[in-house]
């Protein structure tokens, strides 16, 4: 991820050609991946703060922009199902492990375990 390009967050995670799947698979697999996974919107205020957290911090996740994917809405709707809640975003992964929504992941910040988590995952070092 680039922290911040002219106006805009640009494109992250290339499309692939192969869009077959179950989109929860996707979301776990892109999840065990990477050390820290943004599932966001481009034209989304509260991801473009998550995003700005952690690159504030020196982390650098993998961010998946879903109004930019051909599967984005799907997606989408499996986030909303694996959260049981809406909007679906932004939702992070940390470790492979779901950290939740931004109410979570700044929870996580303020009382401190965030950045142990980002240790543990290998996104920082600090």
């Amino acid at each position: 991820m680039h922290c911040q390009t002219k106006g805009s967050w640009g494109s992250y995670m290339p499309t692939t050609a192969v869009v077959i799947g179950d989109p929860l698979e996707r979301i776990e697999r892109l999840a065990s991946e990477n050390a820290v996974v943004i599932f966001s919107i481009s034209s989304c205020c509260m991801c473009h703060a998550i995003k700005r957290l952690f690159c504030g911090m020196g982390v650098n996740p993998t961010v998946i922009e879903l109004d930019q994917d051909p599967r984005g809405s799907d997606m989408e709707k499996a986030l909303i199902r694996l959260l049981g809640a809406s909007p679906a975003v932004p939702v992070v992964f940390i470790g492979g492990k779901l950290v939740g929504a931004m109410d979570r992941v700044m929870a996580s910040h303020i009382n401190g375990t965030l950045v142990p988590l980002l240790k543990q995952a290998g996104a920082l070092w600090l």
